[in-house]
C-alpha cells in the first residue's frame, strides 16, 4: 500500500486563539485529489470547536463504513476526505452540509505529477522516479492512468467531480478559494468567505474571520503544499504542454466545460 510520509500541524493548538461556535451540522469537505483538500480543510477548523473535528480518518470509499459516526446529526462534526459517489456514499452524507471542491483538470494534471514523483508519496510510483521516464510520458500517466497502479483522471474526475453534480451538493473551484486567500483584504475576498463558511454552517461570519483564515491558509501548516514536498519533483512544468492540453480535452470531452474552466 502506498503511503504519504507528511508533517503534521499545530492548528488545534491555534484553533484555542479564538472563541468558536458549536457546530449545528455535520460539515463533510468532499474533493478530488490533489486540489487544494488541506487548504479548505485547515481554513474551516480554525471556525469549528476542535472537538468537532473528526481526526480518527481521511473518509473514502474503502474505511466509509468504519466511520459513519462523522456524519450523525445527534452529534455534528466536522470531517474530511475523497469520497466518490455511490449509494453507500449518498445515503451516509444525508442531512449532511457537504461540499466538493475541484480544479482546472490541466492545472491537476501537474499537481498530481509533483505529488507521485516526490518523496512524499511512496509505494506503487517509486519506480518512475529518479529521471527514469521523461516528463512527458508522466504527463501522459497522470492523464490515462498506470495499469493496476493508478486510475486515469476520467474515472477520478467522474466519480468523485462530476457524478456528485445536480444533487444537493455545493461544487467550489480551488482557483476562487485561492484567489479568496491572496486578497484578504478585498470585499470580494469577504463575500467569498461569508458565503462558502455559510455552506459550512458557518453563519454569521465571525468579524475576526481574516485572521481565522490567515491561520489556517499558512502554506507552511500543510504538508502536501508544493514547496513542502519532500524530494521536489524536477522538471514538471509550471503550464500543461499543448499537447497534453489536447490529450485531457480528448480523455474527458466537455469536463472542462462542466466544470465551468472553458
Amino acid at each position: 500500500m502506498p503511503r504519504i510520509v507528511a508533517k503534521g500541524d499545530n492548528l488545534n493548538e491555534l484553533n484555542a486563539q479564538f472563541e468558536q461556535q458549536p457546530l449545528r451540522e455535520p460539515v463533510f469537505l468532499n474533493s478530488v485529489p490533489k486540489c487544494g483538500t488541506h487548504l479548505f480543510r485547515n481554513i474551516v477548523r480554525m471556525f469549528v470547536p476542535v472537538k468537532q473535528q473528526y481526526h480518527r480518518a481521511f473518509i473514502q470509499i474503502p474505511v466509509l463504513h468504519q466511520h459513519l459516526g462523522a456524519f450523525t446529526r445527534a452529534r455534528p462534526m466536522l470531517s474530511w476526505g475523497h469520497l466518490l459517489f455511490t449509494d453507500s456514499s449518498a445515503i451516509a452524507l444525508q442531512g449532511v452540509r457537504h461540499t466538493v471542491l475541484v480544479r482546472d483538470p490541466y492545472t491537476w494534471v501537474l499537481a498530481r505529477a509533483r505529488f507521485f514523483l516526490s518523496d512524499t508519496f511512496q509505494g506503487q510510483m517509486d519506480h518512475l522516479k529518479g529521471g527514469r521516464v521523461s516528463v512527458e510520458e508522466v504527463l501522459n500517466m497522470m492523464i490515462f492512468g498506470i495499469y493496476d497502479k493508478a486510475p486515469p483522471m476520467l474515472d477520478i474526475y467522474m466519480h468523485n467531480a462530476a457524478a456528485w453534480m445536480g444533487t444537493d451538493v455545493t461544487i467550489l473551484k480551488m482557483e476562487e478559494l485561492v484567489a479568496a486567500v491572496r486578497n484578504l483584504e478585498s470585499d470580494g475576498a469577504e463575500s467569498y468567505f461569508r458565503k462558502t463558511m455559510a455552506l459550512c454552517g458557518i453563519d454569521p461570519l465571525p468579524e475576526d474571520w481574516r485572521e481565522r483564515v490567515r491561520v489556517g491558509s499558512d502554506r507552511k501548516q500543510s504538508g502536501t503544499a508544493r514547496e513542502n514536498l519532500a524530494g521536489q519533483a524536477a522538471g514538471v512544468p509550471d503550464e500543461l504542454p499543448d499537447t497534453q492540453k489536447k490529450l485531457v480535452d480528448f480523455a474527458i470531452p466537455g469536463i472542462r466545460e462542466l466544470l465551468g474552466y472553458a
